[in-house]
């Protein structure tokens, strides 16, 4: 009896959120991370590698933190969560603050206990001292353990549910239309300023978007022209109002997310590995066939996200289906890419897969007359930041 007043009355442990240090974290993060990854037995997960650099999801926005969660008297890590605050347009040509959250993890023998919530308290708090309006999260539609605490424990609001299509790299190379096609590289002056055009009044478009355009990890900006087009790609000035547009074209960007992070699938049966490995042997020996083979994705694999993905006019599926072929191919002479992620706005070839949350912070009437949160899209485009994934 004395035992169990003593066990009721046992204050609970304290739990400490302060930023990630990584001379004194590093290792503890990875160490917390690497339990996190492990999927539930008999089925396959896909687990991420972030390469020894804890922060490199985040790293390429100029105002970001990593938060982590201490656990008892001996200050376990137990818990991170990562954020920043850019500048997005919401439709309309109108840009809003808005907060990015993202990596939020708690070891599985420490959940139930409140830290994914504290964790996601504190990093608001931040975002919040960062001038952020809102702040938006992404997960899978199937994560139920992640909408709930943010749905109903954090207060956000089921918001936009982006399609994506994820496209495996095949070992051989997808056809191009030459005789009809024309394919160009884009100067990140002139992409810079096709993507303001044709994006103003879609969300979610960073204002920051020269920054992405000539970052290290953009592979390029690229054009499909019907071939006798004679649209110049070094324009004379650069005036927005003066760029004149071909009447049909498909254009998108290479992000190169390998060289940030990595991905590997575990837990698959033996016959899904033999089955896999078929596919491969028999594409690399009978090209010709253009049999879909399916990669190595049981060895880490990298992946490139191609954003800013448009097309106009009467050949701009024909041309926008060229650009991803030839994105697949860069991919092809890349030894460690694997797969091509893409979010296009067009619903009828992807399927919904991601969910987007979001809760305001400042009050209604603050720089604009409506809540983002509450009403309707205006545009149905969203624009996918590379550097959130």
């Amino acid at each position: 009896m004395s035992q169990r007043v003593a066990a009721e009355t046992c204050p609970p442990k304290v739990v400490v959120v302060r930023e990630f240090d990584e001379g004194r974290d590093k290792a503890a993060v990875e160490e917390m991370e690497k339990r996190c990854e492990i999927g539930q037995r008999g089925k396959p997960s896909l687990v991420t590698d972030l390469m020894g650099d804890p922060i490199c999801r985040i790293r390429h926005f100029s105002t970001h933190v990593m938060l982590v969660a201490e656990y008892g008297e001996e200050r376990r890590v137990v818990g991170v969560v990562r954020g920043c605050v850019k500048t997005v347009t919401r439709g309309k040509s109108m840009y809003v603050k808005v907060a990015y959250i993202l990596g939020l993890r708690v070891c599985p023998a420490h959940r139930r206990l409140g830290i994914g919530t504290k964790l996601v308290q504190h990093l608001e708090k931040w975002c919040e001292r960062n001038g952020a309006e809102y702040a938006y999260m992404a997960t899978d539609c199937s994560n139920e353990p992640s909408i709930n605490l943010f749905t109903k424990k954090c207060s956000y609001a089921k918001f936009r549910t982006p399609t994506m299509l994820v496209q495996p790299v095949h070992a051989h190379y997808k056809p191009l239309p030459s005789s009809k096609t024309l394919i160009l590289p884009l100067p990140p002056q002139l992409a810079e300023l096709i993507y303001r055009r044709i994006f103003a009044n879609s969300e979610f478009f960073p204002k920051d978007i020269d920054q992405i355009l000539t970052n290290k990890l953009n592979l390029g900006t690229f054009i499909a022209l019907p071939k006798k087009s004679n649209f110049k790609c070094n324009p004379s000035n650069n005036n927005n109002n003066l760029l004149l547009l071909p009447p049909t074209f498909a254009i998108l960007s290479v992000w190169n997310t390998k060289d940030v992070f990595k991905l590997q699938l575990k837990g698959a049966s033996p016959l899904t590995y033999a089955w896999c490995a078929g596919t491969r042997a028999l594409d690399a020996y009978l090209p010709w066939l253009h049999f879909p083979s399916i990669p190595n994705v049981f060895k880490q694999f990298g992946v490139y996200f191609l954003h800013g993905l448009h097309m106009e006019g009467k050949h701009g599926l024909r041309l926008m289906k060229s650009l991803c072929a030839f994105a697949h191919n860069m991919a092809r002479d890349d030894a460690g890419c694997g797969a091509l992620r893409r979010h296009p706005h067009w619903s009828k070839f992807s399927w919904a897969e991601d969910l987007w949350c979001i809760k305001k912070f400042t009050p209604a009437n603050h720089h604009h007359d409506d809540d983002w949160v509450t009403s309707p899209p205006t545009s149905p485009v969203i624009f996918v930041d590379p550097r959130d994934f």
